[in-house]
């Protein structure tokens, strides 16, 4: 042990600072009161550190009395508590905190009139907490939860900075916010009647019309807001905003439950409210259509549901390469330990993959009521996936069903092989009762608890993080992640994915995609996999199967492509074309008519491989 004068230089030359996190719905003091306090070396030495009362909801640890031991952590059976060392100068940053050992926001991102302020970060990371705060519908607190300061001290707070103006502006009421809500499918609970009449009590900017046209809401006018699938609340709810006059415009993943070709459509409708004036804010998941969107961008990260920080503005291929790099060169800081590259030309292309196996399936043709279906016989073997691509209601689903023996179709030229199939569907509800470890054991118990699917699957996943939670009361990214764990855990030839990444943010499709391709390849399996966040569909393709013809109504799945000439046909479809980041290989959207745009297109070049 050091001497004693050395030990309190080391202690006062200290630069952390630490938060406590207890979550809310895992504490149960009640039943573990003494436990709680017995374990905590502060309280036994007469210091009140961890607070529990017979009539407490949550135990209340004290941050300036904690020195960070961990053994609370360790001991409590519900994993409830979490310690986190913070760096000191981010104490003096706080913005908003919602009450004791709760989450906590650092800094806030600065939006700017005439560009639009994009935001990436993992879910629970502080996003909507923001987005809320600058829509002036939640009070920053700047950590001062117990005694909350007055809007005079706020102001005083961020004075010298962008937000000190802003913020001013929006308490004299000269700024007017419009925010769309994250969870579109809330909508009907809130509202009631038909799209066209609540469109027309929102129009004041008389341009409804040009806005449903772009959105493709023409056609659901007549309909009541119950009666829309899920895309379709999200391109209303997204219409409902655009329509308004306001100074403040606020999306919150205005890509869920959208294909390719509406997540554009989207894109640019929202783009078509940049004024001078304006100010307009995005928070996105899909780095694609961000990287698209954006003028600027600020990342994210911190622990999801303990703290999250605010980085300040980068360029939009800085921030979204920061975020993937997991460094933040100005701040000289790394928050995540592997970064994400995504190099086509060594995963997708198959070049080293053997590929014992190849199989045939027959041209199938499928009619439900006024829609036609049309399937090429096409070919696939081991070790290789094929992700299709196609606007919602072309029928993508409808082949997975047929592949999958749960769709019969009406004719063809032969039968489908008959192998064993594992299907995740589209649509994920918690129909199981008990917790995720129950249904783990009853659905896959060989597979969960083996090492290689532990190791490739589970921990990447983060399933051990929930594995008591109820199933019932998972999110919907987390039934997402179990889902797809089941879907890979149970022995097949083919694994039928719908949607991988529904409900995931950036960082966790990321991973996922990793998980599915790993998987694929070393359980020398095929996949089929239906996919709408471009990086990860173009990551995940050795090739593709395009659809094409009228959505709903006639529509063909061409024969399987390579992924160089799909794509290419497929964004010739889209009329977007695609370049390539030079650093970490994920593809970039190119902004409408410019310069790389015209020439790839004139070239016929609409998506590469390698820059």
């Amino acid at each position: 042990m050091p001497p004693k004068s050395k030990r309190k230089e080391a202690d006062e030359g200290d630069t952390l600072t630490r938060i406590a996190i207890v979550n809310n719905d895992r504490c149960k003091p009640k039943r573990c009161r003494q436990e709680c306090k017995k374990s905590c070396p502060v309280v036994r030495m007469g210091k009140l550190c961890i607070e529990v009362t017979p009539n407490s909801k949550i135990a209340n640890i004290s941050e300036e009395l904690c020195i960070g031991c961990g053994i609370c952590v360790k001991k409590c059976p519900f994993d409830a508590i979490n310690i986190i060392n913070l760096p000191s100068n981010l104490e003096k940053e706080t913005t908003h905190r919602y009450s004791a050992n709760s989450f906590k926001l650092h800094r806030l991102p600065v939006p700017r009139p005439g560009v639009v302020l994009g935001l990436v970060g993992t879910n629970g990371i502080g996003k909507s907490t923001a987005l809320k705060i600058l829509a002036g519908k939640q009070k920053p607190n700047l950590g001062q939860y117990s005694d909350p300061p007055d809007w005079t001290e706020i102001l005083a707070y961020f004075r010298g900075s962008e937000l000190q103006n802003y913020f001013t502006k929006l308490l004299e009421d000269d700024l007017k916010p419009v925010l769309k809500p994250q969870y579109v499918d809330q909508i009907p609970r809130a509202v009631k009647g038909s799209v066209q009449s609540l469109l027309d009590k929102k129009d004041e900017m008389k341009n409804q019309d040009e806005i449903c046209q772009v959105l493709d809401l023409t056609r659901v006018k007549t309909r009541n807001v119950d009666e829309l699938s899920g895309g379709e609340l999200q391109r209303f709810a997204i219409a409902l905003v655009c329509i308004q006059k306001a100074d403040i415009f606020m999306f919150d993943e205005p890509s869920s439950y959208l294909d390719v070709k509406q997540r554009l459509n989207a894109a640019r409708a929202i783009r078509n409210l940049m004024l001078p004036q304006t100010y307009v804010i995005v928070v996105e998941h899909d780095l694609a259509v961000l990287d698209y969107l954006s003028d600027y961008v600020c990342c994210l990260y911190g622990v999801p549901g303990a703290y999250g920080v605010v980085t300040l503005p980068s360029s939009v291929r800085e921030g979204i390469n920061i975020f993937l790099d997991g460094f933040i060169p100005t701040e000289n800081l790394r928050f995540r330990v592997e970064s994400l590259v995504f190099k086509v030309s060594e995963t997708a292309t198959g070049e080293d993959v053997k590929r014992m196996t190849r199989y045939d399936y027959p041209l199938m043709i499928k009619t439900m009521g006024s829609f036609k279906l049309e399937v090429e016989a096409g070919q696939f073997s081991d070790s290789e996936i094929l992700v299709m691509l196609g606007e919602n209601g072309t029928g993508k689903t409808t082949f997975i069903r047929m592949l999958a023996g749960k769709l019969e179709p009406d004719s063809g030229s032969g039968e489908v092989p008959q192998l064993n199939i594992s299907y995740k569907p589209q649509k994920i509800s918690p129909k199981s009762e008990g917790t995720v470890r129950q249904l783990m054991h009853k659905k896959i118990n060989e597979a969960y608890i083996h090492p290689q699917f532990v190791s490739d699957v589970m921990k990447p996943m983060r399933i051990d993080e929930i594995f008591d939670q109820e199933v019932q009361n998972l999110s919907g990214g987390e039934l997402q992640r179990v889902a797809m764990a089941l879907c890979l855990g149970k022995p097949a030839d083919v694994y039928l994915i719908d949607e991988p990444s529904a409900y995931l943010d950036s960082e966790q499709r990321l991973v996922a995609a990793k998980v599915i391709k790993r998987f694929i390849l070393h359980a020398k399996k095929t996949g089929f996999i239906v996919e709408h966040d471009f990086i990860m569909a173009t990551y995940l393709a050795d090739r593709v199967i395009v659809f094409e013809g009228v959505p709903s109504v006639n529509t063909k799945a061409c024969s399987p492509q390579s992924l160089l000439t799909g794509m290419n046909k497929f964004l010739q479809q889209l009329e977007i074309t695609f370049r390539r980041d030079p650093n970490n290989y994920r593809p970039r959207i190119n902004k409408l008519n410019s310069q790389n745009d015209t020439m790839q297109k004139s070239s016929g070049n609409y998506f590469f491989l390698e820059d």
